[in-house]
């Protein structure tokens, strides 16, 4: 069994912190927590990715559309699709769950 707490933890002075909470088969969940100067950082990823922002706000560019998230909000974001977080509030708290072709 494992246990622990999204909110936990503090969030880091700039760009993101990712921390895998666990993986199973092909499936990864991590807690990912903004700073406050989070770098545009473009991505394009050879897994599924749902996501969920549990606090703050974001906004995304999801193949060339802006993307509002705020507190409950949720994505999904095929396999392939170039994404960018343009902004996000600092201490932002995501969930993401990376769903592989394979395994992990």
């Amino acid at each position: 069994m494992k246990r622990g707490n999204l909110f936990s933890g503090e969030a880091p002075l700039e760009g993101e912190r990712f921390d895998v909470l666990t993986t199973c088969r092909n499936v990864q969940i991590e807690r990912i927590t903004s700073g406050a100067n989070v770098p545009p950082t473009p991505y394009v990823q050879t897994q599924d990715e749902w996501v969920a922002l549990l606090s703050g706000e974001a906004t995304l560019d999801v193949r060339g559309a802006e993307v509002h998230l705020k507190a409950g909000d949720w994505l999904l974001i095929p396999a392939g699709t170039p994404h960018t977080v343009v902004a996000v509030t600092a201490g932002a708290r995501w969930l993401a769950v990376h769903i592989h072709p394979g395994g992990v």
